[in-house]
């Protein structure tokens, strides 16, 4: 009796061990890029939400130091000459009797 080949025996045939194992390699490495790329949680993603949130702590904690010398100041209340200054220097207010001369840059 004489042996015939059979119809799978072509190239890829996937009754051998061999084939079997590289499609399984092929079809997880595959997986592995889809997940690592394209998936909605891919790991590209993964690291750039990490970065961000990084940053995000960073300026967290900078505004809440921020925040607290800025309560500081609030708590302190504001000096008589603070008013003063302010009231001279951003709304142009002057005391009764004083000449304010403004001077201005030119060419």
């Amino acid at each position: 009796m004489a042996l015939r080949p059979s119809p799978a025996s072509g190239i890829f045939d996937l009754s051998r061990p061999a084939w079997r194992r590289r499609l399984l390699f092929v079809g997880l490495g595959l997986l592995a890029g889809w997940l690592a790329f394209f998936d909605s949680h891919s790991l590209v993603r993964r690291v750039t939400y990490a970065h961000r949130l990084h940053v995000l702590q960073e300026e967290n904690a900078r505004l809440r130091a921020e925040n607290e010398v800025l309560q500081e100041r609030l708590a302190a209340g504001l000096s008589p000459a603070l008013v003063e200054r302010v009231a001279r220097e951003q709304y142009g207010m002057r005391r009764p009797g004083e000449t304010v001369y403004r001077v201005t840059e030119g060419e």
